[in-house]
């Protein structure tokens, strides 16, 4: 039976990923802590606490060198840690001094990039870091969605990228499983599935963007994620995991069972 082997969320939208061993899944289908904070825009069209597609702000879709910062944020104390290698760039609270020395430190950072969304674009200038640290507003989609891959196919699609190494982090999902064949995880779309404490109601295929691209560990785009798996899979759009959504929500934990309902 296929288990849990690994645990991701996102406290920023766009950066770089913390480990954990257990989630909690939200009624709707959003990860407690995952996606709560978003360096936007300052055109961005839509309100601070309101959802809106992820080009309006710096993320790895746009900002590759985004991937070699190292990013933690701490859910009781609020407080959001950014390192560049052995360099701290900010160490603050989200009070509205911090965020302005956060804004400060990333925006110098992202213009310090060969490439950027902000060079060119003094509109877009100065960044606001939105978000309460707490509600989970900044997916990729309006609904949220949980997301998940297996390890397998994340070795099937390395053979056939020419990367055996390839690394899972490129698709920035919130469970990784393992224990079944290579993309099986893509016949569980339009059923139920059990993952742990918690029941997803609805499994949807998940399409891939600029961010594939780039490496998360040198944050250099080394790899042609999105055409490969139209080339090397025949699909009709770049496809790799699934998105969840669940009524109910729950626990899951590294270690837990996985299953169709």
């Amino acid at each position: 039976m296929p288990e849990v082997i690994s645990l991701y969320r996102y406290p920023v939208k766009g950066l770089t990923p913390q480990r954990v061993e257990r989630i909690t899944v939200l009624p709707g289908g959003r990860v407690a802590g995952d996606r709560v904070l978003n360096f936007r825009f300052a055109d961005a069209p839509v309100a601070d606490t309101e959802w809106c597609r992820k080009y309006h702000g710096v993320v790895l879709a746009n900002t590759p060198g985004l991937a070699r910062l190292s990013v933690r944020f701490d859910d009781r104390s609020q407080r959001l840690r950014m390192e560049a290698g052995d360099r701290l760039l900010a160490d603050e609270s989200l009070d509205e001094a911090g965020r302005a020395r956060l804004v400060a430190a990333l925006t110098e950072y992202v213009l310090s990039l060969d490439e950027n969304p902000l060079r060119g674009h003094p509109e877009r200038l100065p960044l606001k870091l939105v978000g309460d640290g707490a509600n989970p507003r900044y997916q990729d989609n309006v609904a949220g969605q949980v997301t998940l891959h297996s390890r397998e196919s994340v070795a099937s699609a390395g053979a056939a990228f020419g990367d055996p190494a390839l690394d899972e982090l490129r698709f920035r999902h919130n469970i990784v499983i393992e224990g079944l064949e290579a993309w099986h995880e893509q016949t569980w779309v339009g059923g139920k599935l059990r993952v742990g404490g918690v029941v997803f109601e609805t499994v949807v295929p998940k399409v891939r963007c600029l961010a594939t691209h780039a490496n998360p560990r040198t944050g250099e785009r080394d790899l042609q994620v999105m055409q490969m798996l139209l080339q090397k899979f025949s699909q009709q759009q770049p496809t790799f995991g699934v998105g969840l959504l669940s009524a109910a929500g729950g626990e899951i934990r590294v270690g837990d069972s996985v299953a169709l309902v």
